[in-house]
């Protein structure tokens, strides 16, 4: 991803199924024969990441779709990487979040995914130091910490990083 891009994690939900694969199948299970007749799950594939999302425990398409978009940018938040100047000024919906060091967002916020995107980006360019990363988002250490423990992915793959270069786990 070169500097300018903006992470697929922070695409709105239309431009995200522009560059994605979308197939919508049928799943067996409870919810009747609508489940069972209708091709209401979603499974989504962005293409130029290969990375994918599913949704199918909804009876309507549309609500599984918005929750496959949703689940696909939390996972494209996951995996992709790019390019972070650790000095740079977070972005405007990170600063919109953090107040006084404080950051304020849920897991289910829709814009969840692309402050994690962000937070894990300026993370790997700080070499997984906490400190530096809190720094750079003008937020707490804990605050940190406490945002990733939101996606416990985020936090393990965090911790699994830190082993590997020798820092103690967050907890």
């Amino acid at each position: 991803m070169n500097r300018s891009a903006v992470h697929p994690a922070s695409l709105d939900s239309s431009r995200l199924l522009q560059a994605c694969d979308v197939r919508r199948t049928r799943r067996t299970g409870p919810g009747g024969q609508h489940r069972n007749k209708v091709e209401t799950a979603i499974v989504l594939t962005h293409a130029p990441t290969g990375v994918r999302a599913e949704a199918n425990e909804r009876r309507s398409q549309a609500q599984n779709l918005r929750v496959a978009v949703f689940r696909l940018r939390v996972n494209l938040a996951l995996a992709v990487r790019g390019p972070r100047d650790p000095a740079a000024v977070p972005s405007p919906g990170w600063q919109l979040r953090c107040q006084g060091g404080r950051l304020a967002i849920s897991a289910e916020h829709d814009e969840f995914p692309a402050l994690l995107a962000e937070a894990l980006d300026v993370l790997a360019a700080c070499g997984a130091d906490l400190q530096q990363a809190a720094a750079a988002l003008h937020c707490t250490r804990s605050q940190l910490t406490k945002f990733l423990k939101l996606e416990p992915r985020a936090l393990a793959h965090t911790n699994a990083r830190r082993r590997e270069i020798g820092l103690r786990p967050l907890r």
